[in-house]
């Protein structure tokens, strides 16, 4: 059993990955910003650790972190403001990466985006500029790190049902996953070996998960 703490523990991701773990006996603490959230993560079998990440500085979030074994990075803006998307997904991923160095955590999984790269492509006038650069930057800082970091490209996300099935590997181009298998990919990768140092591209497709992972 491993104590693993989601960051962005109330989030489509994080509520779906919560029970595989706790379901596995894993003991889940569900990160949140609000106290009033902490019902819905006790449901999926987290305990509700409430810290703020986008405020905290790294020093606090390493006192949250201290004990855990494990941080999935699962939070985001959510396609607000840039610079709520500068904030949390650049800045504060990159305090909680800074933080699980700093409390002893040893495994980190970062969820986020197919095709994300510091060589992402987008204009700066485009919508989706702040939220490329920001993960290509949180992901390279985590690359930087003595960490046994994953990182996790999902491509389209949708909230079809879970098949339990991707396809990943050289050549595999975006189309799209259930949130579902994004949960039980990440669950995965936590406990495969294979997927240390790596940056894995996924879509829903036609191998078994675990199959898949220890494939790469």
């Amino acid at each position: 059993m491993s104590r693993i703490a989601i960051i962005g523990g109330h989030g489509k991701v994080g509520l779906k990955l919560a029970p595989i773990l706790a379901g596995q006996g894993h003991e889940v603490s569900a990160v949140i910003r609000n106290p009033d959230q902490t019902k819905d993560v006790e449901s999926a079998g987290a305990s509700a650790l409430v810290a703020d990440v986008e405020k905290s500085d790294a020093a606090e979030i390493a006192d949250a972190l201290r004990g855990h074994d494990a941080v999935v990075w699962a939070a985001g803006a959510g396609g607000g403001s840039p610079e709520r998307t500068w904030s949390v997904d650049r800045d504060a991923a990159i305090r909680t990466i800074d933080a699980a160095v700093e409390a002893g955590v040893k495994r980190f999984v970062m969820v986020s985006y197919f095709g994300a790269s510091k060589d992402h492509g987008v204009p700066e006038d485009d919508d989706f500029y702040a939220y490329a650069e920001s993960k290509a930057e949180a992901d390279e800082h985590l690359r930087g790190t003595k960490l046994d970091w994953t990182i996790l490209g999902p491509s389209g996300l949708s909230d079809d049902k879970g098949t339990g099935l991707i396809e990943i590997g050289d050549g595999v181009e975006a189309s799209k996953v259930s949130r579902d298998d994004v949960a039980e990919v990440a669950a995965a990768a936590l406990a495969e070996p294979k997927t240390i140092g790596k940056f894995l591209e996924f879509n829903n497709g036609g191998a078994p998960i675990a199959k898949a992972l220890a494939s790469i």
